[in-house]
């Protein structure tokens, strides 16, 4: 769990750790309960290394798939 925690940090994650303490502080701020909770998800998701593209769900493909090419014959209309 440390070493998820602490590699593979570029900026966009950074951004993320930031907002989910600014809203915790926020919910401090304001008391409130539910605000709060979701501070802590947006500040466990950067620290943990967790959520949709995160742990490569959405990995594509970078080899092309190419298809064996099929010869194409017209016909003219007249």
């Amino acid at each position: 769990m440390k070493k998820l925690s602490l590699q593979s940090w570029n900026i966009f994650r950074v951004l993320r750790l930031v907002a989910g303490i600014a809203i915790l502080v926020q919910a401090i701020i304001a008391r409130d309960i539910l605000f709060g909770i979701a501070g802590l998800w947006f500040t466990a998701m950067p620290l943990f290394n967790i959520g949709c593209c995160a742990t490569g769900n959405c990995y594509t493909r970078t080899k092309k798939i190419t298809e064996p090419e099929k010869e194409i014959s017209y016909e003219e209309v007249v």
